[in-house]
């Protein structure tokens, strides 16, 4: 019985996948900068200051996401370090990541737009659309992990086998509470769930060297049972 022939182009380096999705990230950045988020605004001679504070919600949201493209930033240079080659599916699940942060220049233009405009039912629509694409970001992350965690022959031999594994927690962590903050911002008040949207990049750049690799978990994790009586 002859084996199948292995198709050559299944696997390969991870040196143009780190390369392209680089340049992606970089363009989401921009876009965020060149997008009419920032924008000078309209003001009576003398008024430049007051107007410049009156739009503290369009820094607030332009603050939430690049602070959390920059997370996906270090998340991803992070994974990639171990990594020793990719796959089709890998490469598919690292698209979907790009293509989820992709989206959020959108969702902070329109949560921008609507706390400037100060109508309570645009605001709430627009913190709950703004918490389901970053749930759909961090269900990008779970795939991504759940591919790696299942494929350990596409990482390289001296990484821990439960680093992948756990960051599937993170991943789903930061999902459920995306979710909740868009459900907080819509029924209960926009600013508590924006609040909460600025809170989330810090628990991900705290822990943008994974979650297994963090002081905290690791004593958790490796410390010994305790003897029996």
């Amino acid at each position: 019985m002859t084996r199948p022939i292995e198709d050559p182009g299944s696997r390969s380096e991870i040196t143009r996948t780190v390369a392209f999705s680089d340049a992606v990230l970089a363009i989401v950045i921009t876009l965020l900068v060149l997008d009419p988020i920032l924008r000078v605004p309209d003001f009576a001679p003398g008024h430049l200051l007051s107007a410049l504070l009156d739009q503290w919600p369009t820094y607030a949201a332009y603050f939430a996401s690049y602070s959390y493209v920059a997370v996906v930033w270090l998340n991803h240079k992070t994974a990639f370090r171990r990594i020793r080659e990719t796959d089709r599916g890998l490469q598919w699940a690292n698209l979907f990541v790009l293509f989820t942060t992709a989206l959020m220049p959108f969702p902070t233009a329109v949560v921008s737009h609507a706390l400037l405009e100060h109508n309570r039912t645009d605001q709430r629509v627009a913190i709950a659309f703004y918490g389901l694409v970053g749930a759909l970001l961090c269900a990008s992350w779970l795939v991504f992990f759940h591919y790696l965690a299942r494929h350990p022959d596409l990482v390289k031999d001296e990484v821990d086998p439960q680093f992948y594994p756990a960051e599937r927690i993170r991943a789903l962590v930061g999902l459920i509470l995306y979710a909740a903050a868009g459900l907080i911002g819509c029924l209960v008040a926009p600013l508590v769930g924006l609040a909460i949207f600025l809170v989330l990049p810090v628990f991900y750049g705290v822990t943008s060297a994974g979650l297994y690799a963090t002081p905290f978990v690791r004593r958790v994790v490796d410390r010994p049972p305790h003897p029996r009586a």
